[in-house]
């Protein structure tokens, strides 16, 4: 009498028999690949989650603090418009978008976004969000060329001389800075020039806030 074939499934070439020591192992590899995929895919759902909430935040920002932070355009278009709408479906779309929009911003945009929003509710200054969107657009102009055709539109009154001397030598005393097994090197003057000068027109009215203030 002809023996009963066993159970089972290829792996590779290889035969698993079910209910097999290998069986066992196998099945138990694919519910760890599954439950670590299930808990990237939360985590990753708590941070749109997170970004959606920041960006309906947003909304409750003074003109004149969300203009000073300088967000993709995209963004403030989204948000205008979603002051116009009226109806309930399509604020809810429209946030959707907004959200969206957040979940492509940079990691320093994020932060300064918190950043501002916290000096509002608290009833600070703009002083901390002023040095936190200077260290940043300090850090963006000597790391990114396109950084300052960027800065110029927001700020033309900028003296660009005084400015592309400044960042030209920053990355130049960055570039002899110690290595990384060695203790961190003393910043530049060029580095602490460059912030002073962003900071100082940051502080200063842009054409359109000046407008506003004139009206």
């Amino acid at each position: 009498m002809p023996r009963k074939p066993k159970k089972g499934y290829y792996v590779k070439g290889e035969f698993v028999a079910e209910g097999s020591p290998r069986d066992l192992e196998l099945k138990a590899e694919l519910k760890g690949l599954r439950d670590a995929d299930d808990t990237t895919r939360s985590d990753q759902k708590k941070e749109s989650d997170a970004l959606q909430a920041l960006g309906e935040a947003l909304l409750e920002l003074h003109a004149k603090t969300l203009q000073r932070l300088n967000l993709p355009e995209k963004l403030t278009d989204a948000l205008a418009e979603y002051k116009r709408l009226t109806s309930f479906e399509a604020r809810r779309r429209q946030m959707q978008f907004i959200g969206k929009l957040m979940r492509k911003i940079e990691d320093e945009d994020v932060a300064a976004i918190r950043a501002a929003l916290e000096e509002q509710r608290s009833g600070t200054g703009t002083e901390q969000t002023q040095t936190l969107l200077a260290e940043q657009w300090r850090d963006r102009l000597i790391a990114d060329e396109a950084a300052l055709t960027t800065w110029l539109e927001h700020f033309p009154s900028t003296d660009i001389q005084a400015l592309r001397s400044l960042i030209r030598q920053a990355r130049k005393d960055e570039a002899q800075t110690a290595p990384e097994n060695e203790a961190p090197a003393k910043k530049s003057r060029a580095y602490r020039d460059l912030f002073q000068l962003l900071r100082n027109s940051l502080r200063t009215p842009t054409a359109n806030e000046q407008e506003a203030n004139d009206a």
